[in-house]
Order: C-alpha cells, then structure tokens, then sequence
C-alpha cells in the first residue's frame, strides 16, 4: 500500500473504542464463569464428538490485577469470505498480546487454514499493523475456504505450531470456520499439545449470533455500502419512472443483509426468505405476488420499483429446496451416480442423467426451470458438496417469469403498464468496504477479547462482546464455548456437527417493523437514501449502529 487515499491517511490515526473492562485494565481481567452450558440441539451427539470442550462456561470479563506474564507466540489466520474489519481484529489481538507481555510475537499464515498447514508464515510487526489498522480487505494475509479436517491436516497445524513455538492460534471466520475451530481444540486438548485455539465471528451475512454474539463483525459495513447502493438505485428509479430495478443481495443461508438493507433504504419489495419458507409458498406463489404489486403500481401509472431478493431465496422455497436436496445427495462424492454425471461433457447429456434418477416431484419441478438455470444447478458444489447458490441468477429467472405471467396478463387485458426490468447482484461490493466507525471499534474489541482469553488460558471459545447498542465503554466482553452454538446438519450425505445458522426471526422486531410498513411501501414511493458511509461528524450520523441490531437489542 504504497499510495494512500487522503481517508486511508485520515483513517489511518482513529483510534478504535473499547469496552471500559479492557481500556482500564487491558487484557488483564478476571473470568467469571457462568453454570456449565449445553449445545443448541444434538446434545449427547455433540457431548460425544468434543467431550473436553462440551459443557465449558460462558466467560465474562471483570477488573482484574496486573500479574507477570511470559512472551507467547500466537498465531493468526483469516478463514472463509472477506467482510469488512478483519484488519482491526488482528491489530486489537496484535495490541491485546504487547499488553500481556511486550515481547509477545503473532504469527499471521497467509491463506487461511491452508497457509497454517504449509507454514506460510509472517511475523505481523508493529509496522504491518499500523500500514492496516481501518482498513477494509483480507489483504494483510489474505484468506482461505480450506478446512483442517483430515488427520494429516491436524498433523501439519501441530508441526507447524510447533516448528515456531505457537501457543496459541485464533481463527477469525464464519460458522463453517469456527466449527474448524472447535474440532482443532478438541485435537489439541485430545493430543496434550498446549494450544490454546479461540474464534472470533465473521460473516456479513449476520447468521452467526444467538444471545452472547450479538452480531457478527462486517455487517455492518457492508449493510451500508449496499443500502447506499439500493438509495442510488431508487432515486434513479424514480427520477427515470420506466424500470424496475431487481437487485439480489449476499445471505444464502438467511436474509438478515435484505431485511436490513430494507429497513434502510424501504424499497417496493423486499422477499425474506424464512417467511416464504413458513408459509411454504411455490415459485409460482411468489411470482404471483410480484406481479400483483407490479400490476397495482401500473394502474397509478407507475411502471417502475425497486425488488430486494436474498441470494438463497430458491433454497427456501419448499419444491425448489426438495429439488436442491435430492441433487446434493445425487451429486455427491458418494454417490454412486457421480462418476458417471463426471464423465459426461455436453449439458444436454448431464440434464438427461439427472432427470432420471430424481423422484417424480422434484423433476417436475426441475423441468419448469429455464435451460440456464438447470444448468447452473448443475453447476460445480461448494466446499460442502452443495449446489452453488450464489451462481444462480434467481433475479434474472424471477424477472423472466414476472414477464411471462405480464404478457399473460396483458392479453387477458387485466395488465396494461409496461415492464421493462433491470438486474443486479451486489455481493463483493461490500465485503472489503473500509470498516464503520462500529464495525473498527467492535473488531478491535473481538481482538483485544481474543488475546485476553489467550491469557487466561481459555481454549474452544468463541470471542464475546455484548451490550452492543450502549456507547463502547459500556460494551461487556468475554467468550462464549463454541459447542454452545453447535447442531448436526447434512454435509456431504453424512450428519456433520456444524455451528447452527441463526436465521430471520418472523416473530423479532426487525421483520415485524419491515411487515407493518411494507404494503405502503409497495403502494407509494416511500425511498429512504442513506448516502456513503460517514467516518467524522456527529455521533448520530458517524456511530450509529444497524436497524437490526437497534432493534433488537435497543
């Protein structure tokens, strides 16, 4: 980063807040421990799969006294996708370490989970941090969807800690990532190898949270940047008055970012996902009620809008998530089906061999897609042996059959506007934002929090900052137990102990606020423009923290 912006400059002197627990007394605080804790579904599965690590307390800080504390080596990686302030985690764990002991050493592995296993190691100096403190982007040691899971994968983390000292090691990720995290902390409790492991929750999809997480560090940031994007995208909606705008947001497995983003900028339609999934409503069913707004707002003349769609919408659609299940399990890498599926070349030739060994319901429901979207379910599987989500042009399928059922309509004479549709996909665009002033104040704090439960001597935890809606000296730290969070879920055609989803609440105040407001929103012109994210100025412009979260937890 040889060139700066004038914001990086600017940036560059914020000094991130912490809870007062921690600027007080650094990392040099005293556990309470609560009564012994349970996992969220699955337990004697769970208890069974991580017997030193189920069970364990949540931990919050309290003032404690300054004590001698020898040099540690720690080491660090970033897992899973980019999301705003990763950067401000390492320097609060970097700055949290110096506290301990100022000839403590974080080891950064470049790549995620990959880099640790191949000792892709850097030492993040004093001068590293500072070039990247509120910064957005992974790029001080990029990322990685690599998972330690096999034994040699286990065998090369511990050959590398040991190789460098490492006593402990924090992985800054999603759920997927702090699964990972919690087996490495059973293997290394398992095997006596002295490392410490600790998470830190990433995702701005903002399905990683329950009652000790409040929200995971990015979505903030990139709930903005979107929200500012959507306000720019309706005032031209409605300075143009001739398209309707379908932009589909990041969040496959949960529509927090669509929900938030419609609460902030109050769009025509905003789709969530979980309610389709509740009233177990067809494609059909919500086409049919697309076009019933597109149709209402022709009649005022008003041939334009603004659709929000949630990029897992298709998973939750009952036949659709049938369909998706049964082409996970028939794809799979234990499928018996799938060599010969990998084998053959022309698409027509793969349609063909799926269609016949899917269930009558589930190739009827295939058959009805377009040709592009058969395809792409076909498509390569993520890391889990799943259909790629993301790569499905849900807004594109949704616009072509809102054109059809129009077309429709318009012979029969009960439509006469004009539909002419544009489509967008914002997802990248807010992953590397340089950080809210809540989000670098909240990493920082995660990482601060990570190295005070290093020096506690805390494994298999999570890293807590709660009370998120108070001003920052307010804030209470500590660590929730990773296990607390886990449930059994299907990865490739096996029950997997994963860290469960946390999905919209139809029943919480962020969706019953959006439900009350949305059928005038649908009518009228209701457009809210939020306008760039704002680092100086007044607290009430600069800090404020998301509608979700204001919501419930305000």
């Amino acid at each position: 980063m040889a060139t700066l912006s004038p914001l990086q400059q600017a940036r560059a002197g914020y000094p991130p807040k912490l809870p007062a627990v921690l600027a007080e007394n650094g990392p040099f605080v005293a556990l309470t421990e609560s009564e012994p804790t349970t996992s969220v579904a699955d337990a004697d599965e769970i208890r069974a799969q991580f017997p030193q690590t189920y069970g364990l307390p949540v931990v919050t800080f309290a003032p404690g006294a300054q004590r001698d504390t020898e040099p540690l080596v720690v080491g660090v990686i970033l897992s899973g996708g980019q999301a705003p302030g990763g950067h401000n985690v390492i320097a609060g764990l970097h700055d949290g370490l110096k506290d301990l002991n100022p000839e403590s050493t974080l080891l950064g592995f470049k790549g995620g989970p990959q880099g640790l296993m191949k000792d892709r190691s850097v030492v993040l100096t004093e001068a590293v941090i500072d070039a990247y403190r509120n910064t957005g982007g992974f790029d001080m040691i990029q990322s990685g969807r690599d998972k330690i899971e096999k034994p040699e994968d286990f065998a090369a983390t511990v050959a590398t800690c040991a190789r460098h000292g490492v006593r402990a090691l924090v992985v800054i990720g999603g759920d997927d990532s702090n699964t990972n995290a919690c087996l490495l902390a059973q293997y290394m409790l398992d095997h006596q190898t002295g490392i410490q492991v600790i998470g830190c929750p990433k995702t701005i999809d903002g399905d990683l949270k329950n009652e000790q997480i409040e929200v995971s560090f990015g979505f903030d940031t990139a709930t903005k940047v979107y929200s500012e994007l959507i306000g720019n995208i309706e005032r031209d909606a409605n300075s143009a008055q001739k398209y309707w705008h379908f932009i589909k947001l990041m969040g496959r497995s949960a529509s927090h970012i669509a929900l938030e983003c419609a609460l902030q900028t109050q769009p025509n339609i905003c789709i969530i996902s979980e309610e389709v999934a509740a009233r177990r409503q067809t494609l059909k069913q919500v086409v049919d009620e697309l076009v019933a707004v597109i149709r209402a707002r022709a009649e005022k003349g008003r041939d334009f809008g603004v659709v929000l769609i949630p990029e897992g919408l298709i998973e939750f659609i009952p036949e659709m998530q049938a369909l998706i299940h049964e082409l996970n399990d028939l794809l799979s890498e234990k499928s018996p089906t799938k060599p010969y599926f990998d084998s053959l070349t022309h698409g027509d030739e793969r349609l063909q061999c799926v269609s016949q060994k899917l269930s009558p319901s589930a190739s009827q429901a295939f058959s009805s897609l377009p040709l592009g979207i058969q395809l792409q379910l076909l498509g390569d599987r993520d890391p889990h042996g799943n259909v790629q989500v993301s790569r499905i042009e849900t807004e594109k399928l949704l616009i072509d059959l809102i054109g059809d059922a129009l077309q429709e309509h318009k012979v029969a004479g009960t439509y006469k506007g004009k539909f002419s549709a544009q489509a967008h996909f914002l997802g990248y665009e807010g992953r590397c934002a340089a950080p809210s002033n809540f989000d670098a104040d909240y990493c920082y704090s995660l990482g601060y929090t990570a190295a005070a439960l290093i020096g506690g001597g805390k494994t298999g935890y999570l890293s807590s900052v709660r009370n998120l809606c108070a001003p920052a000296s307010e804030w209470e730290a500590g660590g929730i137990p990773l296990t607390m969070m886990m449930n059994l879920e299907r990865r490739h055609g096996a029950a997997k102990p994963v860290i469960r989803k946390a999905l919209v609440d139809l029943d919480g105040k962020p969706f019953k606020t959006f439900a009350a407001q949305r059928q005038a929103w649908a009518e009228g012109t209701e457009y809210v423009y939020p306008g760039p994210i704002q680092y100086f100025g007044p607290p009430a412009v600069c800090d404020g923290v998301s509608q979700t979260l204001r919501l419930e937890r305000g």
